[in-house]
Protein backbone atom coordinates (compact mmCIF):
# COMPACT_ATOMS: atom_id res chain seq x y z
CA UNK A 1 0.00 0.00 0.00
CA UNK A 2 1.55 3.61 -0.93
CA UNK A 3 0.80 6.74 1.18
CA UNK A 4 0.20 9.83 -1.59
CA UNK A 5 1.36 13.17 -0.09
CA UNK A 6 -1.02 15.57 -0.52
CA UNK A 7 0.33 18.14 -3.40
CA UNK A 8 0.08 21.54 -3.93
CA UNK A 9 -2.95 23.68 -5.44
CA UNK A 10 -1.96 23.69 -9.11
CA UNK A 11 -2.13 27.52 -10.77
CA UNK A 12 -1.47 26.86 -13.99
CA UNK A 13 1.29 29.25 -16.01
CA UNK A 14 1.77 29.43 -20.08
CA UNK A 15 5.03 30.91 -20.91
CA UNK A 16 5.55 32.25 -24.44
CA UNK A 17 6.94 34.82 -26.69
CA UNK A 18 8.98 35.67 -29.99
CA UNK A 19 9.57 38.68 -31.92
CA UNK A 20 7.86 41.53 -31.60
CA UNK A 21 7.25 44.58 -34.20
CA UNK A 22 8.75 47.27 -32.25
CA UNK A 23 10.51 47.70 -28.95
CA UNK A 24 7.99 48.95 -26.42
CA UNK A 25 4.66 47.58 -28.21
CA UNK A 26 3.53 44.04 -27.48
CA UNK A 27 2.31 42.71 -31.52
CA UNK A 28 4.14 39.79 -32.85
CA UNK A 29 6.31 39.98 -36.25
CA UNK A 30 4.88 36.47 -37.15
CA UNK A 31 2.30 34.80 -34.94
CA UNK A 32 3.34 31.31 -36.59
CA UNK A 33 6.88 31.53 -35.13
CA UNK A 34 5.66 32.39 -31.49
CA UNK A 35 7.64 29.67 -29.29
CA UNK A 36 5.10 28.31 -26.80
CA UNK A 37 7.36 27.34 -23.99
CA UNK A 38 5.06 25.09 -22.31
CA UNK A 39 2.37 25.03 -19.31
CA UNK A 40 3.90 24.99 -15.71
CA UNK A 41 2.03 24.06 -12.26
CA UNK A 42 3.19 27.34 -10.15
CA UNK A 43 5.17 30.83 -11.02
CA UNK A 44 7.99 29.49 -9.60
CA UNK A 45 8.32 27.06 -12.54
CA UNK A 46 7.07 29.20 -14.90
CA UNK A 47 9.54 32.52 -13.78
CA UNK A 48 12.36 29.63 -13.86
CA UNK A 49 11.21 28.76 -17.53
CA UNK A 50 10.52 32.55 -18.55
CA UNK A 51 14.30 33.18 -17.03
CA UNK A 52 15.92 30.34 -19.45
CA UNK A 53 14.37 31.43 -22.40
CA UNK A 54 14.64 35.62 -22.14
CA UNK A 55 18.76 34.89 -21.12
CA UNK A 56 18.63 32.58 -24.08
CA UNK A 57 17.62 35.41 -26.71
CA UNK A 58 19.27 38.76 -24.65
CA UNK A 59 21.56 39.37 -28.12
CA UNK A 60 18.05 40.33 -29.63
CA UNK A 61 16.17 42.58 -28.41
CA UNK A 62 12.98 42.19 -30.08
CA UNK A 63 12.41 39.16 -28.58
CA UNK A 64 10.48 39.17 -25.28
CA UNK A 65 8.27 36.29 -23.43
CA UNK A 66 5.98 36.63 -21.16
CA UNK A 67 4.05 34.33 -18.38
CA UNK A 68 0.53 34.53 -18.44
CA UNK A 69 -1.81 33.49 -15.44
CA UNK A 70 -3.58 30.93 -16.79
CA UNK A 71 -5.31 30.10 -13.08
CA UNK A 72 -6.94 33.62 -13.18
CA UNK A 73 -8.28 33.39 -16.43
CA UNK A 74 -9.72 30.21 -15.42
CA UNK A 75 -11.64 31.30 -12.46
CA UNK A 76 -11.28 35.14 -12.46
CA UNK A 77 -13.04 35.53 -9.12
CA UNK A 78 -9.36 33.60 -7.53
Amino acid sequence: MTTKEPSAKQLPHLVFGGELTELHGIEFKDLGKVDIVGIFPNYATAHAAWKAKAQSTVDNAQMRYFIVHLHRLLDPSA
